[in-house]
């Protein structure tokens, strides 16, 4: 149970369906339509969709041995953003009460009142319908199914049950993480080979140090919150020593897809930039054996490097 004093102070959180009065930094009338945009786009999270489109052209690339259709990848491009954001915008619906309790969140529109809660859930819900409409009438249902499961899984199994009540919730949040490889492939080919679910265990196993160095960084936050991310319930050894373990299970998926048909032009990117990823993640277990400042933000962000890198070479290789 959270019993700290909510960001709202003494008073009461405005009802979902309240209105916020212009000038109080709601979602009214009285409210530029930029900053209403502006507001209504930040509840889609634009970075996390970004990252995950990421891996999904070059998913469809390899999936096609070359080019798709461009009328495919911009069908996939906007449907697949659709169902992130709505998946982020149905997130920050739920996380509402614990979003103002952390100092990372509490400025989304949310916590910050410029959206209201019922106008988040609406906006999410629309999109969502939008994102799996798009997929179904476009694509093939294999690839609509996966995009719906995708949006259900983040929003029911990961945000309402796993991220507040086990500390393996990244572990299995992970799962929708790494769909979008699965969705760009299948609405290709209308099936799955070994090779999307390679590029699958990838972004799965990287997810781990990727967002165990995040919470690393935000501890406190997770803890006032009283979310138990590992971090929060683990000793700092344990955490890092999991970094490393899933740091190599993400580059040995990598090398795993090599002889799948790739050329040595991914094989040689996956071991030089994979090397470069272990070798920080072990640095940061190091640091933690020797007691010293972590600065877990290094991985996080080579991390992010690392997978961009691997998944431009999935592309070139598929144009070769």
């Amino acid at each position: 149970m959270i019993t700290e004093r909510s960001a709202y102070g003494s008073a009461a959180p405005p009802s979902d369906g309240a209105a916020v009065s212009p000038g109080s930094g709601g979602d009214a009338t009285g409210r530029d339509i930029p900053a209403i945009i502006k507001a209504y786009v930040s509840l889609t999270k634009p970075r996390i969709v970004e990252l995950l489109l990421v891996t999904t052209v070059p998913a469809m690339m390899l999936a096609a041995g070359g080019w798709p259709s461009l009328w495919l990848v911009a069908v996939v491009l906007v449907g697949g953003s659709l169902a992130a954001g709505a998946a982020s915008a149905l997130n920050c619906y739920i996380d509402r009460d614990i979003d103002q309790l952390m100092r990372r969140t509490k400025r989304r529109p949310l916590p910050a009142h410029t959206v209201t809660p019922r106008a988040a859930l609406v906006f999410g819900l629309v999109l969502a319908a939008v994102a799996v409409t798009v997929m179904a009438v476009f694509t093939n249902w294999l690839a609509t199914a996966l995009t719906l499961a995708a949006i259900v899984y983040y929003d029911v199994i990961y945000t309402m049950w796993l991220k507040r009540t086990t500390s393996q919730n990244t572990f299995w949040g992970g799962i929708c993480g790494a769909a979008p490889v699965l969705i760009g492939w299948a609405a290709v080919t209308g099936s799955l080979a070994p090779a999307a679910w390679g590029l699958f265990a990838v972004v799965f196993f990287w997810q781990m140090p990727h967002f165990y160095a995040l919470a690393i960084k935000y501890k406190d936050d997770y803890a006032r919150a009283g979310i138990p991310m590992l971090p929060v319930v683990a000793s700092v050894r344990r955490v890092n020593l999991e970094i490393v373990i899933f740091s190599w299970l993400t580059v040995a998926s990598s090398v795993a897809v090599w002889p799948l048909g790739m050329t040595p032009i991914y094989g040689i990117t996956a071991v030089v930039v994979g090397a470069l990823f272990v070798l920080e993640a072990h640095r940061l277990h190091g640091r933690a054996r020797r007691g010293e400042p972590l600065r877990p933000m290094r991985l996080f962000h080579w991390s992010t490097t690392y997978l961009t890198i691997l998944f431009v070479a999935v592309a070139l290789d598929a144009l070769i």
